[in-house]
C-alpha cells in the first residue's frame, strides 16, 4: 500500500485513516490540522515534511476522504478541510466557508490482469460504464474484445473496486460517468457517495489500491499517484476527442489547461470530459476549505502561510508525483481572495 511506503518519512506528520477532534483549546503551538481528501495525500504529506524543516510547523493531516474532510471543517473541529467535490458558491456562503484550489490530478483505472502490461488494454466511456454497471462481467466480453484485438483477455470474471467512504474521487469519477453514459446517469448519477451496482468497497485511495492489488481481475479508479508509487497496470481511455490517451501529467495538464478560474464563483471547478486530443478524461482539482472568520488571527496567518508556501515551493514535488501545481495567476486569484475575506475579529489576516 502507498501509505506505508510514504509511513517512514511522514508517519510522524500525518495521522491517517484515523478520526481525530482538535478543538480550539487543544490547539498546539505550531500546529496545523487540516483532515479530508485522500487524493492529493501524496503530495499534501510531502509538503507538510518540507514545510516543517522549513518553519518548524507541524501539519496534521487525516487522509478519511472528503467527505469527512467537509464534516470536519464545517465542525470547526480542524483548521481546513480538504474535498475533491467542490462546493457551490451558495454552499460556501451558507457555511461561511471558501475554497480554494492547491492542485489537479488524474483519476486513472488500475487493473490486475496477470500478463497484461500498463496501457495495453483500451476503454471507452461506454464500456467502463457498463463494466461499473457490472453489465459487463467477463475480462474477454466481445465489447471489451473489439476495442483490444492485440490484447490476449482472459475468460475471467470482472471485479470492480470502488470506494466505500464518502469521496471526492468518486465525485470525480462519477462526474465523468454522468456526463458520458446515459445508462449510468439514469440508474446511479454523481456524488461523493452512490449506490454502487457492483463490486467490492475499499476505503480512501489506499484501501481501493490495495484490494485491486490483491484481487486477480480486479478494476478500480484511484488517483494516479497511488497507481504511479504501487506500480500497478493503469488503462488507456478514450476521450471527447475520440483519442485513446494515456495518464499522464502531461494528459492532466491538457485537461486542467481549459480551466476558466477567473469566471469560476467560489472556485467551483469540474475538469471532467474536457476537450482536447490530449486531454485526460478524468481530471479533477483538489480544494481547500476554511472559515471567512477566523478565531486565532495568528494561527490564521500560519495556515495561509503554509499554503502560500506550497503555492510558491512545492510546484516540483507536486509535478514529481504527476499533479498539476495551479497556476501563478490562479495563485494571485486565491490570495486575493484571503485578503478580502479572510478575517479574526474584524481584521485582515493576509498578508
Amino acid at each position: 500500500m502507498m501509505k506505508n511506503r510514504l509511513a517512514p518519512v511522514f508517519s510522524i506528520l500525518l495521522t491517517v485513516g484515523l478520526l481525530l477532534s482538535f478543538g480550539a483549546t487543544a490547539q498546539a503551538a505550531g500546529t496545523i490540522n487540516g483532515a479530508g481528501a485522500t487524493f492529493p495525500y501524496p503530495v499534501y504529506s510531502q509538503w507538510a515534511y518540507k514545510y516543517n524543516g522549513v518553519a518548524g510547523v507541524q501539519i496534521n493531516y487525516q487522509s478519511i476522504g472528503s467527505g469527512g474532510g467537509i464534516a470536519q471543517i464545517k465542525a470547526k473541529t480542524v483548521d481546513f478541510g480538504a474535498s475533491d467535490a467542490p462546493l457551490t458558491k451558495a454552499e460556501l456562503d451558507q457555511a461561511g466557508l471558501i475554497q480554494f484550489p492547491m492542485v489537479s490530478g488524474g483519476v486513472v483505472l488500475a487493473v490486475n490482469l496477470k500478463g497484461v502490461k500498463a496501457g495495453a488494454i483500451k476503454l471507452t466511456p461506454a464500456v467502463l460504464a457498463d463494466i461499473f454497471l457490472g453489465k459487463i462481467k467477463k475480462w474477454n466480453d466481445p465489447q471489451l474484445a473489439s476495442a483490444n484485438a492485440s490484447v490476449a483477455l482472459p475468460d475471467q470474471d470482472i471485479t470492480v473496486v470502488h470506494r466505500a467512504d464518502g469521496s471526492g474521487t468518486t465525485w470525480i469519477f462519477t462526474n465523468y460517468l454522468d456526463k458520458v453514459s446515459k445508462s449510468w446517469r439514469d440508474a446511479v448519477g454523481a456524488g461523493k457517495e452512490v449506490a454502487w451496482p457492483a463490486g467490492v468497497g475499499g476505503k480512501g485511495n489506499e484501501g481501493v489500491a490495495a484490494y485491486v492489488q490483491r484481487i486477480n481481475g480486479s478494476i478500480g479508479y484511484i488517483e494516479y499517484a497511488y497507481a504511479l508509487q504501487n506500480k500497478m497496470t493503469t488503462t488507456l481511455l478514450q476521450n471527447k476527442a475520440g483519442k485513446f490517451v494515456a495518464p499522464t501529467i502531461e494528459t492532466f495538464q491538457a485537461a486542467a489547461a481549459n480551466a476558466d478560474w477567473s469566471n469560476a464563483p467560489g472556485f467551483y471547478m469540474v475538469l471532467t470530459d474536457q476537450p482536447g486530443d490530449d486531454s485526460w478524461p478524468i481530471t479533477g482539482a483538489s480544494f481547500i476549505l476554511i472559515y471567512k472568520e477566523q478565531k486565532d488571527g495568528a494561527q490564521a496567518k500560519q495556515l495561509l502561510k503554509f499554503f502560500d508556501w506550497c503555492y510558491r515551493n512545492g510546484a516540483d514535488m507536486a509535478k514529481n508525483l504527476h499533479y498539476v501545481p495551479v497556476p501563478a495567476n490562479v495563485v494571485e486569484q486565491v490570495e486575493a481572495l484571503w485578503k478580502k475575506d479572510v478575517k479574526a475579529a474584524g481584521q485582515t489576516v493576509w498578508p
